[in-house]
């Protein structure tokens, strides 16, 4: 099998395990979860491929949480939660998103949006129920 075919099967996995959980990974999270399968795969070649994803609108970059980039393997627009007690990120499904705003900043700017990010951030259930049980 050919450098080409390798590093092809590599992104494949790549982009089906961001698209396979709903854990929003870093790239260190991203080879941790595929190590085992493919012993041979790289953090660069996973930080190779999430770039080249991104650029491509295949996956989605949520920005920094505590200070390491966090992705998603689903790029349609929607809405996130980050508990800043646990750094847990958590797609909110049942909340549409903010189309309306994305018409708003368009009129106020006189150009285009093609896109924007909604984030909650605050304390998960869990992290509340754990202040309250010390």
């Amino acid at each position: 099998m050919g450098k080409e075919t390798r590093q092809s099967h590599k992104q494949a996995a790549i982009l089906s395990c961001l698209r396979n959980t709903d854990r929003h990974p870093s790239a260190e999270m991203v080879l941790a979860m595929l190590q085992q399968e493919h012993s041979d795969i790289s953090l660069a070649t996973v930080y190779r491929s999430l770039a080249r994803f991104k650029c491509q609108g295949l996956i989605q970059s949520l920005g920094t949480v505590n200070g390491i980039e966090r992705f998603d393997g689903n790029p349609k627009p929607h809405v996130h939660f980050v508990c800043t007690q646990c750094s847990a990120l958590v797609d909110l499904h049942q909340m549409d998103a903010p189309q309306a705003l994305c018409h708003q900043a368009a009129e106020h700017l006189g150009g285009q949006v093609d896109f924007c990010q909604l984030m909650f951030y605050g304390t998960c259930q869990s992290c509340l129920n754990q202040q309250k049980e010390a």
